[in-house]
């Protein structure tokens, strides 16, 4: 299977594995960050897509910016809308409220969603705002909102967040939804999904950092996440998979938005699920598209950090072993950017910037692993398109006159009946 170069213009093209392919496979969004001065997401200049057939980039969003070690208002970060032809992305402070609100910083940006035709239609998604006497309005925020992802349905938006006012804690994770209770000017109403212990102050079993994480099923009623969570001995920590159960008819106006001295809290009804006692689990998580299975990295016997493979409704305490986790890579370095090919019997990883897929089906063929390149190029940030007949990846070459690298999309055709036969 051969790999084709999608872009060739002198500037970044960065996908940073979120859901870049748009809803008919025919384009590619991703942000251009460190093209200039440095890789800070308060210096990228534009939220930009290929036509994937042509080339042809055409850029969404481009705000004015101040460009320097402060700088705003950073945008990043893209993914589109499963169904909608339009893109959701971070947008830090704009020129004019830099004043008021500073620079650019994980506490301090929000989402923005533009359409993708090019006309730059720009739509404030959710309220940042910050007072220091009594509560915060229903529905914002005090911080920043990051890694946004819309559910598959198309109604919830999954985000990190980070608090501006209570800094003694650390990232969690939160959602949102495009109800007529959101605050005025803006369209959806913001909540957290885990209050977190505050940073050091954790008891045995307590989560004090939430990341990584993604949508398990299309209603949106499972995110998937790795919490930052204090041992059992009361000294160390352990990363490890957990997942936020939601249900589809959660009122997220019964969410505690803060004040000035309490942290957010999420609505009614919100279930937080540990499935595995890993000591170390990095990276992104996914759930397969059926919403049944979530695959993550975890650290093997040697230190490696390979793919592993559990039921959604299972854990590594569940006497049931069809609902234990399974390794499924046997690699001889670490593992990244997993992908579910939307058959659900296959993953895509990378490994030492070589791409593979592995056959996770109901089969004797379990476990079978494919390498798809076989070179010394650094790929990363693989995406899927929505029909499973293509990936997306980043590589950064290095042959330009002028010695400048800058990183280039490229595509590959996924033909599975070579895996088949």
């Amino acid at each position: 299977m051969k790999e084709k170069q999608i872009t060739f213009s002198a500037k970044n093209h960065v996908l940073d594995n979120n859901d870049n392919f748009s809803p008919d496979d025919k384009y590619l969004c991703y942000d251009t960050r460190g093209t200039v001065f440095n890789d800070n997401l308060a210096n990228c200049k534009s939220i930009e897509k290929v036509e994937i057939s042509t080339g042809i980039e055409t850029i969404i969003w481009e705000p004015k910016s101040i460009t320097g070690e402060d700088a705003a208002p950073g945008v990043a970060a893209v993914s589109y809308h499963p169904f909608e032809n339009k893109v959701v992305f971070i947008h830090g402070p704009d020129i004019d409220q830099v004043k008021q609100r500073a620079y650019y910083g994980i506490r301090n940006r929000t989402g923005a969603i533009v359409t993708a035709d090019g006309s730059k239609k720009r739509i404030n998604a959710d309220k940042r705002t910050i007072t220091t006497k009594g509560d915060t309005e229903a529905g914002a925020h005090r911080g920043g909102t990051h890694r946004h992802e819309y559910n598959r349905k198309g109604n919830r938006i999954g985000f990190t967040y980070d608090d501006f006012i209570n800094t003694e804690y650390d990232r969690t994770i939160g959602y949102m939804e495009e109800i007529e209770d959101a605050p005025t000017s803006y369209t959806h109403y913001f909540s957290v999904l885990l209050k977190p212990a505050k940073e050091g102050q954790s008891r045995a079993g307590e989560i004090e950092k939430a990341y990584g994480d993604s949508w398990v099923d299309s209603a949106g009623t499972k995110r998937a996440f790795i919490g930052k969570v204090r041992a059992e001995n009361g000294k160390d920590y352990e990363t490890s998979l957990f997942m936020a159960q939601i249900p589809e008819d959660a009122d997220i106006r019964t969410a505690k938005s803060g004040s000035s001295t309490g942290y957010p809290e999420p609505p009614k009804g919100i279930i937080i699920k540990r499935l595995t006692h890993n000591k170390r689990t990095e990276g992104i998580v996914r759930g397969s598209f059926d919403g049944k299975s979530i695959i993550y990295l975890a650290e093997d016997k040697n230190g490696v950090m390979q793919v592993f493979k559990i039921a959604s409704d299972g854990s590594d305490l569940n006497s049931d072993l069809t609902k234990q986790p399974q390794q499924i890579s046997y690699f001889y370095s670490d593992a990244s950017s997993i992908r579910w090919h939307p058959s659900n019997k296959w993953i895509f990883a990378i490994c030492s910037g070589n791409i593979s897929i592995i056959y996770v089906g109901e089969s004797e063929k379990f476990g079978k692993t494919f390498f798809l390149t076989n070179d010394i190029l650094q790929r990363a940030q693989l995406v899927v398109s929505h029909s499973g007949n293509q990936i997306a990846y980043g590589i950064e070459p290095n042959n330009n006159k002028n010695n400048q690298s800058f990183k280039q999309i490229f595509i590959m055709n996924i033909d599975l009946r070579q895996f088949t036969h």
